[in-house]
């Protein structure tokens, strides 16, 4: 087993409503917070933002905590109405979400939830 990788974040602002943030090491129980609590910064700080992109590249492990930091980053930025992004999938992540039938629930279109109309 591996020593465990500190969490680095890596923040860029290509446009006004655009934000882009870069994770580097693991996503897991002792870093996944940082990275939950930046989004949250953010998402309070920038009320016109639009789109979040967060490059997976530099994750080099990510746990359940870590997946569960995610998804807590998607149900807060679909709040917002703020559209995620998860770029640059690295193998043993992209193997993590479709394992746990979340990839589509993280890479799907933000936005209100729909309501369905039943007939009556």
């Amino acid at each position: 087993m591996s020593d465990p990788r500190e969490l680095t974040l890596t923040w860029t602002s290509p446009a006004p409503d655009l934000a882009t943030v870069a994770p580097a090491g693991d996503l897991d129980y002792a870093t996944s917070d940082a990275l939950t609590e930046a989004v949250a910064a953010l998402l309070a700080d920038r009320p016109g933002l639009r789109e979040l992109r967060i490059d997976c590249a530099g994750i080099e492990y990510c746990d359940s905590y870590g997946l569960s930091s995610l998804l807590m980053i998607r149900r807060r930025t679909r709040a917002a109405g703020v559209e995620l992004h998860l770029d640059n999938r690295v193998g043993a992540l992209e193997r993590l979400l479709r394992v746990t039938n979340t990839l589509e629930h993280l890479t799907g279109a933000a936005g209100p939830a729909r309501e369905q109309k039943l007939d009556t």
